[in-house]
């Protein structure tokens, strides 16, 4: 609801309606769609109707919601990701990645056009550059670059870039597509790594596990370093009768589980990419529940 409400907020500034008269006609478009769009899908058909674009608003990057085309913004590289090379369907290609910050989030961006991808290849545009983006495509709390958008350097700076991903947290059973959550659950079943190569050859894992925190279960998935943060080391990860032995140590485990929910068009359920494991400080909890009571 984080979302919905920033995107609420904005469109009730832009046409000057109260909130609750914005919400009223969200619901009844939601209503006259059989519940077939989420509410900040509405939302913005809502916004159009009401004569507001967003196509030509810079938004800050807290201010993205699932669904939302031609987005503009603005922000620092905080982390380049090395390129990947794909093939599927017949089709192969490049995909290249970063992470961009404002003052108010941080947020994947992927690059699916080779003009883009040159630009990192070539080293034109680095981690900490402040770039400006135009035509941006919002899904899955990632934001997508087509050869319709733009990149180029900006002069303007900002300050108190946020240089990690921000995650609110929250509950498996409220999840949505495109949300960024830390969740407290507990490891309920494992199932055996896979392993394929990266670009410079190295050797990675992708570990699928199932996760409960009361609420709710969720498929999720794990990628490189954040399978050793469970407490398996490589070799645990890529000899099946070592994994085999790890396993039943680690089911019933609580931890805390950063990422963002997507939905996988494939199997058409909701699924988590977890981007951080951290371990529970019992002592914490324990202060943090002393200062509620």
């Amino acid at each position: 609801m984080e979302n919905y409400e920033k995107l609420l907020e904005r469109i009730s500034r832009a046409s000057g309606l109260e909130k609750e008269e914005i919400n009223r006609k969200i619901e009844a478009k939601r209503a006259k769609l059989s519940g077939l769009i989420s509410k900040e899908g509405a939302a913005q058909i809502v916004a159009a109707e009401l004569g507001i674009s967003f196509e030509t608003e810079r938004l800050k990057l807290s201010e993205l919601v699932q669904g939302m085309k031609r987005a503009n913004v603005i922000g620092k590289i905080t982390k380049v990701f090395p390129i990947r090379e794909f093939s599927k369907n017949d089709r192969s290609g490049k995909i290249g990645s970063f992470l961009l910050g404002d003052e108010t989030s941080n947020v994947r961006v992927v690059l699916w056009d080779m003009n883009h991808i040159n630009l990192i290849e070539k080293n034109e545009i680095m981690e900490g550059e402040f770039i400006e983006i135009t035509n941006g495509s919002f899904r899955n709390g990632e934001l997508h670059l087509s050869g319709f958008s733009d990149i180029k350097k900006s002069n303007e700076k900002i300050k108190d870039v946020k240089e990690e991903r921000y995650f609110s947290f929250g509950k498996i059973k409220d999840a949505s597509s495109g949300k960024n959550v830390k969740v407290r659950a507990v490891i309920v079943q494992l199932f055996a790594p896979k392993e394929f190569k990266s670009r410079e050859g190295e050797k990675r894992g992708i570990l699928n596990l199932v996760l409960d925190d009361g609420s709710e279960t969720i498929r999720a998935v794990l990628f490189g370093e954040q399978i050793n943060k469970l407490g398996l080391e490589d070799e645990e990860i890529f000899s099946l009768e070592k994994f085999e032995k790890k396993k039943e140590g680690l089911l019933g485990e609580e931890k805390f589980f950063s990422g963002n929910f997507r939905t996988n068009e494939f199997f058409n359920r909701l699924e988590m990419v977890v981007e951080n494991v951290e371990n529970i400080n019992v002592d914490e909890l324990v202060k943090e529940l002393e200062m509620y009571n």
